[in-house]
């Protein structure tokens, strides 16, 4: 009569004097700190020194002013010296625009601010140096904001501005110093006594043009200064690629591949054979299914609970449901195709690559061409686009959304290529997992 089958014992000092285990172990942990510091800080360390064509709208709305007989438009001179600065040369790229086209572009997200010379300037600034002229008003220079596209870059673009109004105040100041002594030449040469400037008049002279911030995209106060985005992406993102591994593990049980573990008690089923094929399509079934549920749970938490500023719900749902589906069918098929370093890879491919190249925290004109290059296609920036587009700016396709849509349907449908296109592959070879569990199964003693 057959006895209960033979279970070879090892104890835990001769399985820690196994250098292939610490090998192992070593290099894998090991490479993955290694290659996610380098990525993570590689992509961060200066924004400043990589930034590339940095969009900002420059708006010249400045209406003119006659001076001395003949018609000047300074906002014109200041736009073309703000556009032509050859320290940002590369750097920025300016969008000259009018106001509405201003507008548009921030409701868009296409750019990070603007430098907008309003309708009254050259009038401001040559009454300066107005001759009897009595508390004229300072001239300004209105930067807007748009924290909606990337808080970050909008801080680059904000200070951007402030330099460039600096430096073209600092001009302008020239100009008007240049001015008012030709005038007080000219009425000395002509007998008529000049008063000097005061100290404060001076200092105003010297730097006459005040900048001021305005938000020009309006963004809610409960939008985390444009980060919501982020992390509500970054839930979809989790929710695929940490759902497809339960899934993996679910349907491996109930076939009997895998045992089930709860605290001390064990379960095993008896195994059940599947082609590969066909556990791949299971799980992306149920991937499917549970995606519906995991983005309206999702959404009832930072929406309801939470309370982020939220439109288009229903749109929010049924992308965040696609996202999170294909995000887990991308993972479910490197698990099928590479087995038991699947989730490993998985993890690199849409959290490691993804997150510093995905323009979330630090805009993309800001990241080395490297990471810019993996925002292309790293699903990461793509389902970014899609959620930010819906949350800040009216879900409108023009902001992003439709190039969200395209690549999320291009990425589930490579993913199922690559899935099925392998798996095929090893059940026509015999590779199946039924096979080698058999053959290292362990006799049952006599």
């Amino acid at each position: 009569m057959a006895s209960s089958p033979t279970h070879a014992r090892m104890s835990a000092r001769h399985l820690l004097r196994g250098r292939r285990l610490w090998i192992a172990s070593t290099a894998v942990i090991g490479l993955l700190s290694f290659l996610l510091s380098l990525l993570y800080l590689g992509a961060n360390s200066n924004p400043a020194g990589a930034m590339h064509d940095l969009p900002i709208a420059v708006v010249n709305a400045d209406r003119g002013a006659e001076h001395a007989g003949k018609r000047m438009n300074l906002g014109a001179q200041i736009t073309e010296q703000v556009a032509g600065a050859p320290q940002l040369k590369g750097k920025v790229s300016w969008k000259q625009v009018d106001r509405a086209g201003a507008k548009r572009l921030m409701s868009q997200g296409k750019v990070f601010g603007a430098l907008v010379v309003p309708e009254n300037f050259s009038a401001s600034v040559l009454g300066l140096a107005a001759p009897g002229s009595a508390s004229p008003k300072q001239p300004e220079l209105e930067i807007l904001t748009n924290p909606a596209a990337n808080s970050f870059g909008s801080n680059m673009a904000e200070q951007v501005n402030r330099e460039a109004a600096h430096n073209a105040s600092v001009a302008l100041g020239e100009q008007l110093g240049q001015q008012l002594a030709h005038q007080a030449a000219r009425a000395e040469a002509a007998g008529k006594h000049v008063t000097a400037p005061s100290a404060p008049e001076q200092l105003l002279l010297a730097d006459p043009v005040k900048a001021v911030v305005a938000e020009g995209h309006h963004l809610g106060n409960h939008s985390g200064f444009g980060l919501t985005a982020f992390f509500y992406t970054l839930v979809l993102v989790l929710g695929g690629m940490l759902g497809a591994n339960v899934i993996h593990l679910q349907v491996d049980a109930a076939l009997g591949y895998a045992a089930k573990d709860l605290g001390p008690f064990r379960t095993a089923e008896p195994v059940r054979h599947l082609s590969r094929t066909r556990h791949f399509l299971v799980g992306c079934a149920l991937m499917a299914g549970v995606s519906l549920v995991t983005s309206a749970l999702a959404m009832a938490a930072a929406v309801g609970i939470v309370g982020i500023d939220a439109s288009h719900l229903l749109l929010l749902w049924i992308f965040g449901a696609c996202a999170t589906m294909a995000m887990g069918c991308t993972a479910l098929a490197l698990m099928a195709v590479l087995g038991t370093p699947g989730p490993l890879v998985s993890m690199f491919v849409l959290i490691g690559l993804a997150i510093p190249s995905a323009g979330a925290t630090m805009p993309l004109q800001a990241l080395p061409s490297f990471y810019r290059f993996l925002a292309e296609f790293e699903p990461f920036r793509q389902v970014l686009d899609g959620v930010r587009a819906i949350l800040y700016f009216d879900a409108q396709l023009d902001a992003g959304l439709a190039r969200a849509w395209t690549m999320t349907g291009v990425g589930f449908a490579l993913s199922l290529l690559l899935g099925l296109g392998l798996t095929h592959l090893y059940d026509r070879r015999g590779l199946h997992r039924t096979a080698q569990l058999e053959s290292v199964a362990l006799p049952e003693a006599a």
